[in-house]
């Protein structure tokens, strides 16, 4: 039987949803491979992390907690994952095909001289294990074997349910790892205050197009309406690339994030086959563009065609008196 390992995703003793889509893949895997799961975390004073990670099911849940590995650095995280895979005897290695999990992902399957598989978004429905990821903006799904011992696979989170929690505890394992002498070493970390939530964590998203003329007017539209939703503010390459206002890490698409959250609002967005790629997934998206053939109606469960200028005030005053 193979045994397969889910590196959980963590920001400062924080646990990323996004974990438990690279559960419900290791669960689908386990079916398809035999035996089960584990977890595992890196990271320092990670016990709230690995309290969250209780009664998923997962056989073990394998930690490395040291003050070197408090801040992320993709060598001393790599040195990690590779000795947590040793301890558990993974032939699978999982995690999310976030920020962090595409840039150590790959330096731990070249560590351990292992196949990868990027940006999975599901198993294909053959006997042998058979990966899914896409191509060309989502118009290609290539199916793809690995042909080695050990498989490293990135989730791409948007694509997978979050597995529900299904009691028990878990084993907790603690790990050695040596650090080693990292090239890199952490400065400081930088981080925008907001009080809104994450993008790649968010339940409601709306999203501004090019359709709102400038930078400023940008965000004189779309705060009242994130304010009175209580979601996460997100944007097109278009916008981000012209509007020095509006930061590159609020970029949804292709070259962006890709999301999924239980609400999509695209506001004056044309819909380009980039930014659908990064979006389609979200499971209700309402779209409001004066451009009846705009690409985005294709995807949209709601569509309104009206000057969004005109209509969105009314829409922010009725979510507010429905809200109460």
């Amino acid at each position: 039987m193979s045994k397969i390992l889910v590196i959980a995703e963590q920001h400062a003793g924080s646990l990323k949803k996004g974990t438990f889509a690279a559960v419900t893949l290791a669960k689908q895997l386990a079916a398809k491979v035999g035996g089960g799961f584990d977890l595992a975390v890196i990271g320092h004073s990670v016990d709230a992390v690995v309290a969250g990670l209780q009664g998923y099911g997962a056989e073990s849940i394998y930690v490395v907690d040291a003050p070197a590995f408090g801040d992320y650095i993709a060598q001393t995280y790599t040195r990690a994952a590779v000795a947590l895979v040793a301890k558990a005897g993974a032939s699978y290695v999982i995690s999310t095909a976030n920020t962090t999990g595409k840039d150590f992902l790959p330096r731990v399957a070249a560590a351990l001289g292992a196949g990868m598989v990027s940006d999975c978004i599901g198993l294909a429905a053959d006997a042998e294990v058979l990966f899914n990821r896409p191509m060309y903006a989502g118009n290609v799904v290539a199916t793809v074997r690995s042909k080695t011992a050990q498989t490293v696979v990135s989730v791409r989170v948007a694509e997978f349910d979050a597995a529900a929690p299904v009691g028990g505890e878990s084993a907790v394992v603690a790990v050695a790892a040596d650090p080693g002498a990292a090239a890199a070493h952490f400065v400081r970390f930088d981080a925008t205050a907001s009080e809104r939530p994450e993008l790649g964590e968010a339940d409601v998203i709306v999203t501004g197009g090019r359709g709102l003329k400038d930078g400023p007017t940008f965000w004189r539209m779309m705060n009242p309406l994130a304010d009175a939703l209580g979601a996460a503010i997100g944007a097109t390459r278009a916008v981000v690339d012209s509007w020095e206002e509006v930061p590159n890490d609020m970029q949804i698409g292709q070259t962006g994030k890709v999301v999924a959250p239980k609400l999509y609002i695209a506001v004056a967005v044309s819909g380009a086959i980039q930014h659908l790629a990064g979006m389609k997934n979200s499971k209700t998206i309402v779209a409001i563009n004066k451009d009846a053939d705009a690409p985005i109606f294709q995807v949209a469960d709601y569509g309104l065609v009206a000057d969004a200028f005109k209509v969105l005030p009314d829409l922010v005053e009725k979510i507010k008196g429905a809200r109460g």
